[in-house]
Order: C-alpha cells, then sequence, then structure tokens
C-alpha cells in the first residue's frame, strides 16, 4: 500500500537531491501530494497530479512525477508546471509562484487525450479526426537513446529534455540504431 507519507518522502529526496523545494503551501503541497498517490494507486505510476493521464505507461512516460519537463520549468519559471518543485527565492517567499505554461508539446496531448479533448483544451476547433486510444499506442516509436556526456541509456520515444544523472541538454543524447541481422 502506497502511503501519503511515502509518496512525500520520496518527492522530498528528489526535491533535495536537484537542489530544490516543495511547494511552501502545506495545504496545497498536500493536495498535490494526494493526487501523485491516487495516480499510483490508479495507473501503477506517480504520473503529474497536474495532467491527465491515460493509464498507458508508453503514453504517459514524459509525465511520471518528476517529469520531464519539470527542470525546464524550474530553470525558466522557478517552478514546475504544477508547482510541486520550486526554486529556493519561492519557496522563501521572496519571489512569486507564477503559472508556468504547458510545455508538453501538443502531439503527446493529442496522442494521450485524444483531438477533441487536447484541442478543447487550447479553445480550439479540432482539425483532425479523433484518435482512439488503440491508434495512439499503435504510433509510439521507441528508440535507445544514450546520454553523450555520461553514458546514460534510455528506451522512449525522444531523449529526455535534461539527463536525470547529469543534468546534460537533450541535444547531447543521440541514437543508438540497432541492427539485426535474421540470417541465419
Amino acid at each position: 500500500m502506497i502511503t501519503l507519507e511515502k509518496v512525500r518522502q520520496r518527492a522530498e529526496s528528489d526535491a533535495k537531491t536537484y537542489g530544490y523545494y516543495l511547494h511552501p503551501d502545506p495545504d496545497f503541497l498536500k493536495d498535490l501530494l494526494e493526487g501523485l498517490k491516487r495516480n499510483e494507486e490508479r495507473y501503477g505510476y506517480p504520473s503529474c497530479p497536474c495532467r491527465l493521464a491515460s493509464g498507458k505507461f508508453e503514453l504517459d512516460r514524459d509525465i511520471i512525477c518528476p517529469c520531464d519537463y519539470r527542470d525546464p520549468d524550474v530553470q525558466e519559471y522557478g517552478a514546475c508546471y504544477c508547482a510541486l518543485y520550486v526554486r529556493k527565492d519561492l519557496y522563501e517567499g521572496k519571489t512569486p509562484i507564477l503559472p508556468v505554461p504547458e510545455r508538453r508539446p501538443m502531439e503527446k496531448q493529442v496522442r494521450t487525450y485524444g483531438t477533441a479533448v487536447a484541442q478543447s483544451a487550447l479553445e480550439k476547433p479540432a482539425e483532425k479526426a479523433e484518435v482512439t486510444p488503440q491508434e495512439s499506442a499503435a504510433e509510439i516509436k521507441l528508440k535507445l537513446w544514450y546520454c553523450k556526456q555520461c553514458g546514460y541509456v534510455v528506451f522512449r520515444e525522444e531523449p529526455p529534455y535534461i539527463c536525470p544523472i547529469c543534468k546534460a541538454k537533450r541535444e547531447l543524447f543521440a541514437e543508438i540504431k540497432i541492427h539485426v541481422d535474421i540470417r541465419g
């Protein structure tokens, strides 16, 4: 069983490792942690409490907390999209915590939520036919990526924005091409 305390400890440990803080408002923080706990119980992984998850690991990989967008968001805005993780100046109240724009690419939102849902979130009319979850999952083409700086290897659709090991930017990732010869 996943406890709220375990979710908090995991988030605090991750925040400390990367020099971040958790949101300073205890009630707001509790709501975020409860959302993480609920998502982990529901899907088997702690998807962001601030985004809709599909329940399909491969579609949600980029929004598993801490999500791929956290580090660039904190670097640019001082907080991640849901404001679970914040910089020290925001934690201490020296800088206000302001809304962070969505960084998740629209094509990932469309594939995860379907065209109609993602487009309505932007208040724009849908331009494509609705995508079913089965079609969405079929579109995923996983690749093997490695960080040229530290050697971290990951198997996913795209490289992460920032290497979770050495903090190298996405540009330092390269695809590893695998060729399989099936001739006997």
